[in-house]
């Protein structure tokens, strides 16, 4: 077949590329180029430059063409503006998976038509055929599965989609990189949002939000006991970045219109969390069959809970999960699996 092959300058798309290229299809790398120069340069600087010595070092070996495509004002208009709306409202995005439905598997898709039967790309994932649609397969590797990236694309996008290595095993992948000598085998992975780079979060969020001072309160008493710069610089769940006495703390709850952010020392404190209400819902193939045993990830992480769900009068889905967490944030999507498929998501409300 003739296929695109999304490569990204690290070992997961690189091992892809080399697997299609040894089973004699007809490849053309691309590499896309979304770090927002003139939105971000005041902040630092994107690795690309690097990435794309490691992406020709690759095409020049296995003698495969490379085209790079600049998508900045499409992950901006799609992608980058969608987050900052969602974070100042106090909602929690998850820019991924925003990012393979709009652009990997969107505008990227507009902008090479009909040119290529397939689009490959180096997540760790799986599809299978099942009649007239395609399904969206769980992988071996529950620590490296990114099907819940994955799990806003429509059918249109899964049915032209390829993940060449998504049942191996990352010990495999490195290992196939180094014995076909890949530049990329000793790269190590990136982390983070693809379109920051090396920048950390905060500091985006306070390019765009700026600072303004609010209170930390005690969830249980309601008493102020310090003061943060911006409820935007926390989510539900989190520990990290709360200095104060009498601590650990946990953000329970924000307030966006009051700037406040709720704590408590209690992980799980007071309020139920293992019940939630999603919608915006997005089903890959066919909805799931929620009178069977069905499983849900609330965030991108080896952890599936087992849980029951009921549809309600305007189509949200109530949902509610085996156990307490904390980290439930609106915002977020969630998840929906059985023991093989990925059925797709929706937003936790």
């Amino acid at each position: 077949m003739k296929i695109a092959v999304l490569v990204s300058g690290g070992v997961d798309s690189s091992v892809a590329l080399h697997l299609l290229k040894e089973q004699g299809h007809d490849c053309t790398a691309f590499y896309l180029k979304i770090w927002l120069e003139d939105e971000l340069a005041s902040l630092g600087t994107c690795p690309w430059e690097d990435d794309l010595v490691y992406v020709r070092r690759l095409c020049e070996q296995l003698d495969v063409p490379l085209r790079v495509i600049n998508l900045q004002k499409e992950y901006w208009e799609r992608v980058v503006s969608s987050v900052i709306a969602e974070v100042k409202a106090g909602r929690t995005p998850n820019p991924d998976v925003l990012c393979n439905e709009r652009v990997k598997f969107g505008a990227f898709f507009q902008a090479i038509g009909d040119e290529f039967e397939m689009v490959a790309t180096g997540h760790y994932a799986d599809t299978e055929v099942k009649g007239k649609k395609t399904w969206l397969l769980r992988v071996p590797d529950p620590v490296k599965d990114q099907t819940y990236f994955l799990a806003n694309l429509k059918q249109s996008q899964v049915a032209r989609a390829m993940f060449p290595m998504g049942r191996m095993l990352k010990t495999e992948v490195r290992a196939y990189a180094k014995s076909h000598k890949l530049p990329t085998s000793d790269r190590k992975d990136s982390q983070g949002i693809c379109f920051l780079g090396k920048i950390p979060y905060d500091q985006f969020l306070k390019h765009y939000l700026g600072e303004k001072e609010g209170d930390f309160v005690r969830q249980e008493t309601g008493d102020v006991i310090g003061k943060h710069n911006g409820f935007w610089f926390y989510t539900s769940g989190q520990r990290k970045g709360i200095s104060l006495p009498g601590g650990p703390y946990y953000v329970v709850a924000k307030d966006a219109k009051k700037n406040i952010v709720y704590v408590s020392n209690k992980y799980v404190a007071a309020g139920s969390r293992d019940r939630f209400t999603v919608t915006d819902l997005n089903w890959i193939a066919d909805a799931p069959d929620f009178s069977k045993q069905m499983y849900v990830k609330v965030r991108h992480s080896p952890r599936f809970y087992a849980c029951d769900v009921v549809q309600g009068k305007n189509g949200e889905l109530h949902v509610n999960i085996e156990t307490q967490d904390q980290g439930i944030a609106s915002g977020q999507f969630a998840v929906f699996y059985d023991e093989k498929y990925c059925y797709g998501c929706g937003i936790i409300q």
